[in-house]
């Protein structure tokens, strides 16, 4: 067992913590759960109390929705509705680290915290077995956005979720680092449409496969009323400034590089974080948050050399665009 900062972290495969974290759950408190996405802060989805505490760990804005982690698609149906669509694309994505938007039955056990107040549901079926085991061993939906302060950079190791949330977190399950890295993909899906509300783990193109057509990003019309998780301007966020796309580094600027070739000026730079020395978008997925963090304190500004957006790296841009956006 280990503490830091008052936040216990116990191993996710140790069958006492894993009753030790339903039993805070049942009493709506707060679990740090391992994702295959990033590590999620999980309460029981049925409770507003428990969910409340949420919002008062991260600080979260209550008109931020949050996404709903069930075990199996029978448990999903208990709360949204799948037209043909939806269930095409659950069938081929889930277990997985993606997020559907779908209509709320209006007898779904959640709490009106979780939809914010809103007649949709964000709803995934995580695939990694720690997160499989606390769901099944907990026996219904758990509200689970990532587990760090809101806007800050997403937790993708339990002591990153330590050092965010201290004890406010009843317990963390160690899994080790989240494998893919970045959130899940979120999808609204209607009768015979889908559009993309967020850039994720599942690829654009791997979608457009599945439903047969080109996938549209759906804007966010209203920055006040976000309708995913995921969605504000400014989100993702080191304390450092972040500079996109940068061909040079400036004399004490930070550097999070990519591929073999370093930006103009390396040699100069205060600490350097290489996301995939080869190249590799799903290698550079699960450092990316990993390297905010570490490069985090060392400069007053973060300089990210440029990487493509296709496949992951379109869900790495994005996240990298909203870290690098004005602060609110």
């Amino acid at each position: 067992m280990t503490k830091r900062d008052e936040a216990i972290i116990r191993p996710a495969n140790d069958p006492a913590a894993l009753s030790e974290a339903v039993a805070i759950l049942r009493a709506g408190g707060l679990v740090g759960m391992p994702t295959e996405t990033v590590y999620g802060l999980a309460a029981d989805a049925a409770r507003s109390e428990a969910v409340a505490r949420i919002y008062a760990a991260k600080g979260r804005p209550r008109f931020n929705p949050l996404i709903a982690h069930v075990a199996d698609i029978e448990s999903a149906e208990r709360l949204v509705h799948f037209g043909p669509l939806a269930r095409r694309l659950a069938m081929a994505f889930w277990p997985g680290p993606l997020t559907l938007v779908l209509p709320k039955r209006a007898d779904a056990p959640v709490s009106d915290l979780v939809t914010a107040g809103l007649d949709t549901l964000a709803i995934r079926i995580p695939a990694h077995p720690a997160a499989q085991a606390l769901l099944r061993a907990f026996g219904g939906a758990l509200a689970a956005p990532s587990a760090n302060r809101s806007g800050h950079v997403s937790a993708t190791t339990a002591a990153h979720v330590a050092d965010d949330l201290g004890a406010a977190v009843g317990i963390v399950l160690d899994a080790g680092a989240s494998p893919v890295g970045v959130e899940s993909t979120i999808l609204a899906v209607t009768d015979d449409d889908v559009v993309l509300l967020r850039a994720g783990g599942v690829a654009r193109a791997d979608i457009e496969r599945v439903v047969g057509k080109p996938v549209a990003f759906a804007a966010l019309d209203d920055p006040e009323a976000p309708v995913a998780p995921g969605q504000l301007a400014s989100h993702y966020a080191p304390d450092a400034a972040v500079r996109l796309n940068a061909m040079a580094v400036l004399p004490g600027e930070a550097l999070i590089a990519f591929g073999p070739a370093l930006p103009a000026g390396a040699e100069q730079a205060a600490a350097i974080v290489n996301l995939s020395p080869r190249g590799d978008l799903v290698e550079a997925a699960t450092r990316l948050f990993s390297a905010l963090r570490e490069l985090d304190g060392k400069a007053a500004t973060i300089a990210v050399a440029p990487i493509p957006a296709v496949g992951l790296g379109e869900a790495i841009v994005d996240r990298l665009s909203r870290a690098a956006a004005p602060r609110t």
